[in-house]
């Protein structure tokens, strides 16, 4: 296990006072959750993006724990400290968000059945397109949620349309399961910290991180993951019952994210009766929660001032 102690508080080291644990889902399956209590003033639930680990977020519960919020995070099956669902432990595979969904719905109604409320779900990039889903499909109802630089269409050279049909025709000539390329977060010889943050320090706790728990460190995405996230990004765009739900959701969207698409955010957010949308420029990556400071506290400060209004 990393030290208890670090240079760089809640960054680094777990709090004295959280809780890692293993959650059970009902075909057995173990899923590592973190439970950070509060003082009593709300819960919130937060969920990472693909490949994502929730230690890299400890700052950032820190300072919603700071506030008085309980905070919890799951890893999603087949990530972080939840298994693996593909043979090769460092390939992200995943061939059906359902039983992503599925998950959150039954670790979701145990946790709010406990939890102080009010209750918030916040999801990072894919986590905010798998809690927007669960939304819309009633599995979940939160007092309100946030969805930070949501994966609601992917980025592709070729666009979506393409890039779906290229993905599906290569889970058909190999294994779907095989990665799509070799490293990172997108093909090619690419600049990941240039893709994530401008900060080199909270970058750097990341790589701290993997070097501690390598076991948690994850790699590129399989064919099959690629595949299914077009599909189930196209039909979240055009689902109707963005329309109906009415729920606050606040939607923190950098307009330079070169991993997600930032457009279909703002088309979604537009479709929903009621959405509360804060977006950023160049300065701005797409990890806001672990950018530079003047993105980050800006971002941190957008949440607390949503969720004073809305559920406090």
């Amino acid at each position: 296990m990393p030290p208890t102690l670090s240079p760089a508080p809640y960054r680094r080291a777990l709090p004295a006072e959280a809780r890692v644990a293993t959650w059970r889902a009902a075909d057995g399956w173990e899923l590592r959750r973190f439970d950070w209590p509060g003082g009593g003033c709300g819960s919130i639930l937060f969920q990472v993006g693909r490949g994502d680990l929730f230690e890299k977020y400890l700052e950032a519960f820190a300072h919603w724990h700071a506030l008085g919020w309980s905070v919890t995070s799951l890893d999603w099956r087949g990530q972080g400290g939840s298994g693996r669902l593909g043979r090769d432990r460092h390939v992200g595979h995943c061939d059906d968000f359902g039983g992503l969904v599925r998950d959150l719905e039954a670790f979701y109604a145990e946790w709010s059945a406990a939890a102080a409320g009010p209750r918030v779900l916040i999801g990072h990039s894919m986590g905010g397109h798998l809690v927007l889903r669960a939304m819309l499909d009633g599995r979940v109802r939160p007092d309100a949620a946030v969805l930070s630089a949501p994966m609601l269409g992917l980025k592709s050279p070729v666009g979506a349309r393409v890039g779906e049909w290229a993905a599906r025709l290569m889970t058909r000539l190999g294994d779907p399961a095989r990665a799509a390329w070799k490293a990172g977060e997108r093909p090619g010889p690419v600049n990941r910290q240039a893709l994530l943050t401008h900060d080199h320090a909270r970058y750097a706790d990341e790589l701290w991180w993997h070097a501690a728990r390598p076991e948690l460190k994850l790699g590129p995405p399989s064919w099959a993951w690629l595949h299914t996230s077009f599909v189930s990004t196209r039909e979240q765009q055009a689902d109707a019952r963005l329309a109906t739900l009415d729920l606050p959701v606040l939607m923190l969207v950098p307009l330079a994210d070169a991993l997600v698409d930032p457009q279909a955010a703002l088309r979604v957010a537009k479709a929903l009766p009621d959405a509360r949308v804060v977006t950023w420029g160049g300065e701005a990556r797409h990890e806001l929660l672990r950018e530079a400071d003047l993105v980050r506290d800006a971002a941190l400060a957008a949440v607390d001032a949503f969720l004073d209004e809305r559920v406090r």
